[in-house]
Formats: structure tokens, C-alpha cells, sequence
């Protein structure tokens, strides 16, 4: 919420490549920054709708691609109804992996050079979290700059820096061969 500026640090500064955040208006922040959270918000309108949230403009050619990247388009072409299927108010037409594939298409869709992943794979089967590491793993995150929050930290072996948390603060930093040898609070986590 405070990189995003829902709210504005009382303490500290934000920092994105050495600005502050605090300095940026709320619009130009958020045109930079894709989010995935935990759960996705959907509206009661089409998938397809629901997928070109993400940038408006797009032809639906660039939405079924960004649904194949997602590995979405095979359940959504199942479906009666295709990508014209409603999903019901905040999605529930659809099983959460099935949100969270088409928030990951909408991300995709919009390009944007930071991606926010909150929790993105928290709740889900180990099929439907599969699939979304794949779509992370060989799309999503080419040449852009990741921000994940996890504690399912399958979902951030292969990040470049972990930061461990502990009572609001930062106690270690690496990556995950670095911390699993010698981080006790990261070697709780993996175990636990």
C-alpha cells in the first residue's frame, strides 16, 4: 500500500529508482506498476473485459494472447460461452486459480515495467500454481523489475534478492541458495 501510495509514509521514504514516491502523483505511479494481489478483483462483465482492464485499447488479438501466455485460454475456451463469458460479480463464476490466471493475462496484457505480486499464488491448488509460475517464470517477468510478497516461498526461488522480514523489519538479504545456508529466520520458513 505504500509503494502503490494508498498511503503516504509517516516514517521513511519510498524509493523507486532513488525517487521518492511521495513526490510522484498517484496516477504517474500506478502507470508504471502491474498488480497481482492475493485476490484478484474481477467485475461482473466479460472475461474478455475483465482481461483488457489491464489496457484498454487492446485489440482482442493481444487480449487471447496474453490469456494463452497466462495459460488461461484453455479453460476460457471451454467455457459456453468463450471469452464472452460473464464471471460473475468479483469473479465467482470462476475457482481462484482461475481469477488469478486471468489477472496474470490482465497484467501481461498491460506491460507494465514494475510488477507488483502479492500473495499471487497463496491460495491455490498445485496445478493452477504450476501453471502461474510458468506464466511468471517465461513471460511476466522478462525485463521487468518483480516485487513479491510471499510466504509460499516456492513462489520466489528463482528471485534475484530475497528480503526476509521479521516484525516489520528487514534481518537478512539474498538469494535463496545464499539464505537457506545461512539465514535461521529463512531456514524456519523453508522448514516450517
Amino acid at each position: 500500500k505504500l509503494l502503490l501510495r494508498l498511503f503516504d509514509a509517516t516514517g521513511g521514504v519510498v524509493q523507486i529508482d532513488g525517487q521518492d514516491v511521495s513526490s510522484i502523483t498517484q496516477n504517474s505511479l500506478h502507470d508504471c506498476m502491474s498488480l497481482v494481489p492475493q485476490g484478484p478483483i474481477l467485475f461482473h462483465r466479460s472475461i474478455i473485459e475483465n482481461i483488457r482492464y489491464g489496457k484498454p485499447e487492446a485489440t482482442n488479438e493481444e487480449v487471447i494472447e496474453a490469456a494463452k501466455a497466462a495459460h488461461c485460454h484453455e479453460f476460457i475456451t471451454g467455457l459456453s460461452d468463450g471469452y464472452t463469458t460473464l464471471v460473475g460479480e468479483r469473479g465467482v463464476k470462476l475457482s481462484g486459480g482461475e481469477r488469478q490466471r486471468v489477472a496474470i493475462a490482465r497484467a501481461i496484457l498491460r506491460d507494465a515495467p514494475i510488477l507488483l505480486l502479492d500473495e499471487a499464488t497463496s491460495a491455490l491448488d498445485s496445478e493452477s500454481e504450476m501453471l502461474i509460475q510458468r506464466a511468471l517464470e517465461t513471460v511476466l517477468v522478462q525485463g521487468k523489475t518483480v516485487i513479491a510478497i510471499a510466504h509460499r516461498l516456492s513462489s520466489i526461488r528463482n528471485c534475484d534478492i530475497i528480503h526476509v522480514m521479521d516484525k516489520g523489519s528487514i534481518v537478512d538479504s539474498g538469494s535463496y541458495d545464499e539464505l537457506i545456508n545461512t539465514s535461521i529466520i529463512f531456514q524456519k520458513l523453508v522448514n516450517s
